[in-house]
């Protein structure tokens, strides 16, 4: 007997006869002797339109009552699953995050966990039920409903195996894993069968969506198992666990590619000690957060300096006013702006004990023609900034590249995406 969650996104419960074939999968794990806790997200489409509705009554809703309104999809989904498990001749009780008392900070629209109090869950499952808990949803210490932003069911069904100590998180979805590169760019692209946390939690920083970075965070701390698979198939699907050898011999795992950034060039800032420090800290003070960052200084510059960083595009309308008054406070002689990049990277935990591999890369994208922007690297990633016209050459090319079409240790051909 083993104790699993099973988190099933808004695809998979999107329609009435999509609930049934969830609620036919947990009393499958239930019959062959599993204890099982269900999380769902809302049904697919239902969060936007709920926002949509919040919009319509105020330009800028009030977050709390956003946490609010959003919630009530996932409180429909789990009270549907939840009968549909009944209908199909079995036991379960649906339980909202405050009910599991999933204690949250109080920052609505994107609340952390604090803490998980499980009782309710060890309760139905003593009772022979199957647990159904809403996700995305927890509470504030003063009872207020909160929600864990987008994705935030991945980050809920993760906190909660880690809560129960479970044997594994499940995490079916509409892809049947995670595979080395986006399956719609390069068709050569191959399901991967394990990796890493840190590599999994690299790719979903870089774009990767098929896991919310807060989840990956908490499986690796708290080393829950997570095998992402598809809710219409019983095909195996990716395990995300903990480093393994075979995992560190791969040089490079996959490739990512995010076109959600823009880039922002301070010209012609004081070159003198402490004007970056004084740049990134009023950025910091306003919230703003920034990725990656290049500084360029030149013998001719008559001591100036430029400084480019990246940002997320939806920031920036946001931003655009403090950038301008930052910039005018550090006697900037120009800001420039473009949103039309892409940042492409390359992701392994074989990177750490290869030399050459960014060098590898940069030959690869100069022989496409694609010239780099900007650089960013880390232990077990390489990333490069390039105009967002070459993205999707840019993802083929490092795939083929980097041979990431091959099983590693195979000869045998490469499995093509379907």
């Amino acid at each position: 007997m083993a104790l699993v969650v099973q988190k099933f996104g808004g695809t998979s419960v999107g329609s009435i006869d999509r609930i049934r074939n969830v609620a036919k999968r947990c009393l499958a794990a239930q019959k062959r002797g599993d204890d099982v806790v269900v999380i769902v997200s809302a049904m697919s489409g239902e969060t936007n339109r709920l926002l949509g509705l919040a919009h319509q009554v105020a330009p800028v809703p009030n977050a709390r009552e956003m946490d609010a309104i959003a919630s009530t999809g996932e409180q429909v989904a789990a009270a549907l699953t939840a009968m549909a498990i009944q209908a199909e001749g079995g036991r379960a009780r649906s339980l909202l995050g405050h009910q599991v008392r999933i204690m949250t900070d109080n920052a609505f629209t994107k609340a952390r966990i604090k803490a998980i109090d499980a009782s309710k869950i060890f309760e139905t499952l003593k009772n022979g039920e199957i647990a159904v808990v809403a996700g995305f949803q927890g509470v504030d210490e003063n009872g207020n409903i909160t929600t864990l932003g987008r994705g935030g069911s991945d980050t809920s069904a993760v906190a909660v195996a880690a809560a129960i100590n479970a044997s594994a998180c499940e995490i079916y979805t509409d892809v049947d894993g995670v595979y080395t590169t986006d399956p719609n760019v390069c068709p050569t692209a191959r399901k991967i069968s394990r990796i890493s946390y840190e590599e999994m939690l690299e790719l979903a920083s870089l774009g990767a969506k098929v896991l919310q970075i807060r989840s990956v965070e908490i499986a690796m701390k708290y080393q829950v198992p997570v095998h992402v698979r598809s809710s219409f198939s019983d095909a195996e699907g990716t395990w995300v666990v903990g480093e393994e050898s075979a995992l560190e011999d791969v040089v490079v795992a996959g490739v990512a590619y995010d076109k959600s950034e823009a880039r922002v060039h301070f010209v012609g800032l004081e070159d003198k000690p402490g004007v970056v420090a004084e740049l990134f800290g009023q950025i910091a003070q306003r919230n703003i957060s920034v990725d990656m960052i290049i500084q360029n200084v030149t013998a001719s510059s008559n001591q100036r300096a430029d400084v480019t960083f990246t940002l997320a595009k939806t920031d920036l309308a946001r931003a655009k006013p403090e950038i301008e008054e930052i910039a005018r406070s550090l006697g900037t002689q120009t800001v420039r702006y473009d949103e039309d990049i892409a940042k492409v990277s390359i992701v392994g935990l074989g990177m750490r004990s290869h030399a050459g591999i960014a060098a590898r890369m940069f030959r690869i994208l100069a022989d496409e023609g694609i010239n780099i922007q900007a650089i960013s690297t880390s232990e077990i990633k390489v990333s490069c900034l390039v105009a967002a016209k070459y993205t999707e050459l840019a993802v083929r090319a490092l795939h083929e590249g980097f041979d990431l079409a091959k099983v590693p240790g195979s000869n045998a051909p490469p499995a093509i995406a379907k």
